[in-house]
């Protein structure tokens, strides 16, 4: 697969040029950094002194609120904790960056007066690598200064690897990214730099030094010595406190997997960054295989399949008589505006579009949030949405009525396998399978007559077997009935138009890992996706309406 790549530059005023990082916080309690340009919109806010941050003019239906450091949804009303942290300056290097030097020409090059070791973090952490190394055993060197005359002492051992102890596959060899700087911390020389030894390598180049010093052969650099010598450093690495990196499980026999984590490493201690290079977590998506004898149905609730239809809910005659089931009459409107067309009140309806019947100048009071419109303004809300006999409450979202969606024609598949999600080892799991095929658009979508795609399916979901799963699971019944669990749109993760999307309603995808956010443990998310469901209008109430 090819992809694109591209480089940007960010000011050195702006938000990553002075090192300001603003993360949110996820369900499992850890920090998600925001992206660069969220980052730096934010950052210019805050900077400002706003007391506030709309992100609806880039694409995100978020209001950053700088007083309370809260990040709130404008559609769920859902909070969550954000907060701003220095980092490191972009690209996150650390002063300037070391010049190439060359391989000295011949025996008789000048060699300069030795520079005092260097004492910042990364060094003297290097320094306790190689001491925790040379303390384990006795072994065959893998490191030595090249220098004219006259010949260096030899430089600590590795330790030999145990008779049959063997390596893990995949941990990346680190003798590109930590031996180099090790050798500038213990003996710095400005005419000569230290010769890395690497299995299947040569020890030097012909013709440097006298030729009589003792250097160690291929044989002796066997890949075992590399990988126990990169073990080694990385648990002192983890010990101290360094953050790991994973990285692609690079296994085989061919010298080419290790050299690639190897400059992996390179890169990022050149940059200088302490560097641990470590077995990447496994993305677990699906169960084990099930048989159809170990599937069961969920008690307390008929079928294990359902479909929907086109069907709608019933409609109002017209959209007057459906308001007016939801609206008082107010004679003396307050001193405030219009939060749908942002006219007084007390002014008529500054709304533009087709005419309704109404008189501009009246206003109503919903029912049970109190909030004030012109009726003007509301019928032509009506008229813009599903019309399906519900109105919602632009300010404060409360819903009249029986709110319904778009979501295209599809199936619904549920039932009990016999495995557990982590973080539930005392049940078993509820899986949920959604299946919409692709089709055409009708007059609610957004491009009625045009055709729509509907990418990934069937989608695989899971709920533990629980008492709280399997109200979820109801609820979820509920809103796929309503048609509210997909909708069509342009998908926020491949940026495709006119295919089927999720709508406000998380699921969890992932079986057995929390890798992309969408799996599991997550302690919160049977309360988060209730709340999520309640801002749709489905609540237990709704368990009963649907019974009548």
């Amino acid at each position: 697969t090819i992809r694109p790549v591209r480089r940007s530059y960010y000011d050195p005023s702006s938000a990553p040029g002075k090192g300001v990082v603003w993360e949110w916080e996820n369900d499992s309690g850890s920090w998600t950094p925001y992206d660069m340009d969220v980052g730096i919109t934010i950052q210019r806010a805050y900077e400002k002194q706003h007391p506030w941050v709309d992100l609806s003019a880039i694409g995100f239906c978020y209001v950053i609120d700088f007083a309370t450091m809260g990040q709130i949804n404008r559609q769920t009303q859902r909070k969550r904790r954000v907060r701003r942290r220095l980092d490191m300056v972009y690209p996150l290097v650390s002063g300037t960056l070391p010049k190439s030097q060359s391989w000295p020409a011949s025996p008789g090059a000048a060699v300069a007066p030795p520079v005092p070791a260097c004492a910042c973090p990364q060094c003297l952490l290097v320094m306790s690598v190689k001491a925790t190394v040379s303390a384990t055993g006795p072994g065959t060197a893998t490191l030595q200064p090249r220098k004219a005359a006259p010949l260096p002492p030899a430089a600590p051992k590795a330790p030999a690897p145990a008779p049959g102890a063997r390596a893990p596959d995949g941990m990346a060899t680190m003798r590109g990214s930590l031996k180099p700087l090790a050798a500038q911390g213990g003996r710095r020389q400005a005419a000569s730099t230290p010769a890395l030894s690497s299995a299947g390598s040569t020890a030097s180049p012909p013709g440097a030094g006298t030729g009589k010093a003792s250097r160690p052969g291929a044989g002796t650099l066997n890949r075992s010595h590399l990988q126990r010598l990169a073990i080694a450093q990385s648990r002192v690495l983890i010990a101290s406190g360094v953050p790991t990196v994973p990285v692609k499980n690079l296994t085989g026999s061919s010298p080419v997997n290790p050299a690639l984590a190897g400059i992996t490493g390179i890169l990022m201690s050149a940059a200088g960054l302490p560097v641990c290079l470590t077995r990447p977590p496994k993305l677990v998506l699906h169960p084990p295989p099930v048989g159809k004898s170990e599937i069961q149905s969920i008690p307390g609730i008929s079928h294990t399949c359902r479909k929907t239809t086109k069907k709608q809910a019933k409609k109002g005659k017209t959209p007057e008589e459906v308001l007016k089931k939801y609206l008082q009459k107010v004679r003396h409107p307050p001193d405030e505006d219009c939060t749908i067309c942002m006219e007084r009140l007390a002014a008529p309806s500054g709304y533009k579009g087709p005419q309704p019947a109404t008189k501009p100048d009246l206003v109503g009071k919903l029912v049970k949030c109190g909030h004030v419109f012109h009726l003007h303004c509301l019928v032509a809300m009506y008229n813009n949405g599903n019309k399906d006999g519900s109105l919602q409450c632009p300010t404060c979202k409360t819903i009249y009525g029986v709110k319904t969606g778009t979501q295209p024609p599809g199936k619904m598949e549920y039932h009990i396998i016999p495995h557990a999600l982590p973080g539930h080892p005392d049940c078993k799991t509820i899986r949920i399978i959604y299946n919409i095929p692709p089709g055409l658009q009708g007059p609610e979508h957004p491009n009625p007559g045009k055709s729509f795609t509907a990418r990934g399916f069937p989608r695989h979901c899971y709920l533990p077997d629980s008492e709280k799963g399997r109200k979820v699971l109801k609820l979820l019944l509920v809103a796929w009935d309503r048609r509210l669990i997909f909708a069509i749109g342009t998908s926020s993760t491949t940026g495709e138009s006119d295919t089927v999307i999720w709508n406000e309603i998380h699921h969890k995808t992932e079986f057995g890992s929390n890798l992309t956010g969408h799996g599991y443990p997550d302690i919160n998310y049977l309360d988060n996706v209730l709340a999520e469901l309640a801002a749709q209008g489905i609540t237990e109430e709704s368990l009963v309406q649907e019974k009548d």
